[in-house]
């Protein structure tokens, strides 16, 4: 299984109910697209329905079905059949892909993550809020790679 889509099947919905919906942590995406055009289509779809405020739905449901890299899994009817899911219109969001923000917040977030020194996904960064992010080195893509170094940080204040 490739390591986002296990991430967000095992970890994520654990992050979620224990530290997002509390309000002690915030979640960040800042999507790469380094493996293929597969992975640039996804992006482009992501970011451009973060307008809708729905980035996360679609992150989170393509992450739950993806394939392996640059098999074909992602195409237009993946892409509608996630945009529906995610109550977005398909048309209006494939549309939405080559608007110039969708650019920009992927060159920011390649930017981000080059000064991160960040060269692979899934990567992590932790910090206060307002204060300094530093890469975080997980072990395990379980829960357990990520909740000590989360603690660690909301220990700290």
């Amino acid at each position: 299984m490739p390591y986002c889509a296990e991430w967000t099947r095992q970890t994520l919905p654990v992050v979620v109910l224990n530290y997002v919906r509390s309000g002690r942590l915030r979640i960040v995406f800042r999507g790469l697209a380094f493996i293929g055009p597969e992975s640039q289509l996804a992006l482009e779809t992501a970011v451009a329905a973060a307008v809708d405020d729905k980035l996360w739905n679609v992150v989170h449901a393509l992450y739950r079905v993806q394939g392996a890299e640059n098999s074909g899994w992602v195409n237009e009817a993946l892409l509608a059949e996630v945009a529906a899911g995610a109550g977005l219109d398909y048309d209006r969001l494939a549309a939405a892909r080559g608007e110039p923000f969708v650019a920009r917040e992927i060159a920011n977030a390649a930017e981000a993550a080059a000064t991160a020194g960040v060269n692979s996904t899934p990567s992590f960064e932790l910090g206060p809020t307002g204060g300094k992010l530093r890469p975080v080195d997980l072990r395990s893509l379980g829960p357990e790679g990520i909740v000590p170094a989360i603690e660690a940080v909301l220990a700290r204040g």
